[in-house]
């Protein structure tokens, strides 16, 4: 997400390797699987590689890609293709790889005052924060909607929240290396951090007293979405400024939190006043 070459670590991989291969110490087992969240890391310049790992149909696919990081001079490790068969070994079962995988140290974390750093001289701007949403296919889409939307950032709780690899950044298509995450051990404190730097914080409540889209966005917006069963905890929601519903009126008026979401987001970037 910063700007700047970092040294890539690798580990010394033979680019090919057999079935039968013993890979000793040098193993380093892939945290992210699928084209999209490949792609965007291994092209993201905060990512240290350790291992590309591909079949020979993914090889074929991600081949344009390898060389574009090597056009951009990024220090990148050889492609390691496998057979079918192996490659499906070294990933949880039922991944969705597209015959691509990797190797990678996560990204530096932030906190809330980082996120306060990187909007403080923007007029608008929109951050969402999950108190209590665990499910990573839910977060994964979050980050996807969030990143589309062009959010400045997502903001969770440290405890119970998963990892942005596997399965959560299969789903996010890449987004895990557009869209900045912020940790915070208290979602109340930094609830409150937020709101002293100039934010406004909307919780999205099916009791709201405003719909979304009657908000018109004039300044700075902490976007609130808690969990899909017990949704946003109270000490958190009565934190917040304003309660804000979906103008729902089906027979089953509610929605999962990642469509929730990504329809908040739309509304309030629709809205903003100039």
């Amino acid at each position: 997400m910063k700007s700047g070459n970092k040294e890539q670590k690798t580990r010394g991989l033979s680019r090919k390797t057999s079935p039968g291969h013993s890979w000793g110490n040098n193993f380093r087992k892939p945290n992210l699987y699928g084209f999209h969240a490949v792609r965007e890391a291994w092209l993201n310049e905060d990512r240290i590689v350790y291992a590309l790992y591909m079949t020979h149909l993914g090889h074929r696919h991600f081949e344009k890609i390898v060389f574009e990081a090597k056009n951009r001079g990024m220090r990148r490790p050889e492609p390691i293709i496998l057979d079918k068969a192996k490659f499906e070994k070294i990933l949880p079962k039922g991944a969705v790889h597209q015959g691509v995988a990797l190797a990678c140290a996560p990204l530096e974390e932030m906190d809330v005052q980082d996120l306060i750093i990187r909007t403080d001289n923007k007029k608008h701007s929109i951050i969402a924060m999950l108190d209590q949403v665990t499910d990573p296919r839910n977060i994964g889409a979050i980050m996807r909607s969030a990143s589309a939307f062009g959010l400045d950032g997502l903001l969770m709780q440290t405890k119970h929240t998963p990892a942005l690899e596997s399965v959560l950044a299969k789903t996010a298509c890449g987004a895990v290396d557009h869209i900045p995450v912020a940790y915070a051990t208290n979602l109340s404190r930094a609830l409150e951090e937020l709101q002293k730097a100039g934010f406004t914080a909307l919780a999205m409540d099916e009791h709201g007293e405003k719909q979304i889209g009657e908000f018109k966005l004039n300044s700075k917006i902490v976007v609130v979405l808690g969990s899909e069963g017990s949704g946003i905890r109270p000490l958190i929601k009565n934190k917040c400024d304003v309660l804000i519903r979906l103008p729902t009126s089906g027979a089953i008026a509610s929605l999962n939190v990642s469509n929730a979401a990504a329809v908040a987001f739309y509304a309030l970037t629709t809205n903003i006043i100039p």
